[in-house]
C-alpha cells in the first residue's frame, strides 16, 4: 500500500480552492533500532530530505523489524508493500547472485580498496545496482557500510588457515560457507541475533561476524578470542521501490539523491572509525589477534579458489563484478 498525493492532482485542486498541504510519505522498514548506526543513518537522511523539501516529503522509520524481517525486505520493497528499507546486501543474492562479490575472501586488499570499489559511480556499483534494479524493482539509494569480517573463538585464536579445519563455523552467506569449506571446516548458516546463544552453548566452534557486532551483541561475554582477518566487507543497502521513485518530481528526486550521497559518505567514515575504536575497547575483554603480512598471505593462498567458484556460479555478471573490484585496487 502506497500513500501518495499526486502533484498534478493537488495543483488542479489549488486552482479551484485553497487546500491543505499534504506530504508525500515514504515508509522505511529497518531491521535494527534507530539508535544503531544504520538507524541513525536513515534519520540523517530523513532530516535532510524533509528540510530540503520544506516538509513536502516525509520519511517514516519503522525500526527493529516492525514491518518486515531482513530476508523479506527485497520482496516487500520491490512489490510496493513498503516504499523503502534497508537489508544486508546478501539478501539480494537469490535474484542477483553477483552481489556476494563483497563476501569473497580477501578480494579487497584493505579499507582504501573497499572504499574505491563501492564508491557511487564505481564500475562495481554500476554492475550490481543495475542488476538489483532490473531483477527486483529495488532502486539502490546508497550502500550502508557495516564493517569488515572477523573470526571469534574460545581458547586458541584462529591464526592460520588450518585452524578452521574440522570446526563448525557460523556463517551468514553462501560465499562465507564456501570459504569455510575450502578451509576444511563445516559452515553453519545463522542469523546475527542467534550468535550469542550459539556461542554460549557451543553449537558452533568458530564465529564469523563484524567487529561492531562483537560489542553491540556482547559476544565478548561468550567468546574470548577475536582475529582481525578483515577478509570480507559487510555491506547493507538502502533501497526504494523504483515505481515510487519514478513517481516523484524531478526536484524531489534530486533532493533524495543528494541526501543519499551525503549520508553514505558520512556513515562509511563513521563505521571505519568506530571499528577501530571498538577493536581497542574489546582488548580489555578478549584477546585480539592481528594477522602479520605473512599470515595474511597464507589465508589469501588458502582461499584463492573461492573466486573461481564464484565466477563459475554467477556467470557474466559475477565475472564483471570481480573484474570491477580488482580494477578498483589499481585506480
Amino acid at each position: 500500500m502506497k500513500h501518495w498525493i499526486a502533484a498534478a492532482a493537488t495543483a488542479a485542486l489549488v486552482s479551484v480552492a485553497p487546500v491543505a498541504s499534504f506530504a508525500e510519505t515514504i515508509r522505511v522498514t529497518l531491521q535494527l533500532p534507530e539508535t544503531h548506526s544504520l538507524g541513525k543513518n536513515w534519520q540523517d537522511f530523513a532530516n535532510i530530505v524533509e528540510e530540503k523539501s520544506g516538509g513536502a516529503l516525509e520519511i517514516q522509520l519503522f525500526p527493529s523489524a516492525q514491518l518486515f524481517k531482513d530476508k523479506e525486505v527485497p520482496g516487500a520493497v520491490g512489490s510496493g508493500a513498503v516504499e523503502a528499507g534497508s537489508a544486508f546486501i546478501g539478501r539480494f543474492a537469490g535474484s542477483v547472485p553477483a552481489v556476494d562479490v563483497v563476501s569473497i575472501p580477501f578480494i579487497f586488499a584493505d579499507e582504501a580498496h573497499i572504499r574505491a570499489a563501492v564508491a557511487p559511480g564505481s564500475d562495481m556499483r554500476a554492475t550490481l545496482d543495475a542488476a538489483i534494479l532490473k531483477e527486483t524493482n529495488n532502486r539502490i539509494l546508497w550502500w550502508q557500510a557495516f564493517g569488515r569480517n572477523v573470526y571469534l573463538t574460545n581458547g586458541d585464536a584462529i591464526v592460520e588457515p588450518a585452524d578452521i579445519a574440522d570446526k563448525k563455523v557460523r556463517t551468514y552467506g553462501k560465499v562465507h560457507g564456501w570459504t569455510v569449506q575450502e578451509l576444511g571446516g563445516a559452515p553453519t548458516l545463522m542469523s546475527g541475533s542467534k550468535q550469542f546463544l550459539a556461542y554460549q552453548q557451543g553449537a558452533v566452534d568458530v564465529g564469523m561476524t563484524g567487529a561492531s557486532a562483537v560489542k553491540s551483541r556482547k559476544l565478548f561475554e561468550v567468546m574470548d578470542q577475536m582475529t582481525l582477518t578483515f577478509d570480507s566487507a559487510i555491506e547493507f543497502v538502502a533501497v526504494i521501490n523504483n515505481d515510487v521513485y519514478e513517481g516523484l518530481s524531478d526536484e524531489h528526486k534530486a533532493i533524495i539523491d543528494a541526501a543519499a550521497a551525503e549520508v553514505e559518505q558520512k556513515l562509511r567514515d563513521q563505521i571505519y572509525a568506530d571499528e577501530a575504536t571498538t577493536v581497542d575497547e574489546m582488548k580489555a575483554n578478549m584477546t585480539v589477534t592481528e594477522l602479520t603480512a605473512e599470515q595474511r598471505a597464507a589465508w589469501v593462498n588458502a582461499t584463492a579458489t573461492v573466486v573461481d567458484r564464484f565466477v563459475e556460479e554467477t556467470g557474466d555478471t559475477g565475472a564483471a563484478a570481480v573484474s570491477a573490484v580488482k580494477a578498483a585496487m589499481t585506480n
